[in-house]
């Protein structure tokens, strides 16, 4: 899948979020948005990934980025992973994996040592207009909202 670069503009979907409420970029009109794209929830990398969004959320929301989470899990397995972990921004369900293949998260990828295909872990940070700030593909769960923070000078 073709990944997507700064200044194109950030595929438009819509999802369900834990609740079953269906979620749509276009909600985000005139906000800066953090896409993170994640695997599986409750592994322990996206627990990782998760938590630490949770965490810097608050400083996040301060340099006004919204945070949106999406990976193929079902809405049910999103309402667990959100309680279990007191999530406190949007996970969205994207089962038919649509989204992740718009925005090129899903294809083929190393997972240790041998080439699988499933979701490549990456963030998108979409601008106020809709456009592509920065894109990031293959990053690691570990530190990731540190070097995202740094990128987007977010203090």
């Amino acid at each position: 899948m073709p990944r997507l670069e700064p200044g194109q503009p950030a595929p438009a979907f819509t999802l369900s979020d834990a609740a079953g409420n269906q979620v749509s970029l276009s909600d985000y009109a005139g906000q800066k948005v953090i896409i993170y794209f994640y695997p599986a929830a409750m592994t322990p990398g996206c627990t990782t990934q998760a938590c630490d969004f949770r965490d810097n959320l608050a400083r996040l929301q301060q340099a006004g980025y919204a945070v949106l989470g999406i990976s193929p899990d079902s809405p049910e397995k999103l309402v667990t992973f959100t309680e279990q972990e007191s999530l406190t921004f949007p996970l969205l369900s994207d089962e038919d994996r649509q989204v992740l293949e718009a925005y090129g998260a899903w294809g083929e990828k190393q997972s240790y040592g041998r080439t699988v295909t499933g979701v490549i872990r990456s963030t998108v940070v979409v601008d106020e207009q809709g456009t592509v700030e920065l894109a990031r593909y293959n990053v690691k769960a570990t530190g990731h909202v540190a070097s995202l923070a740094k990128a987007l000078d977010v203090a």
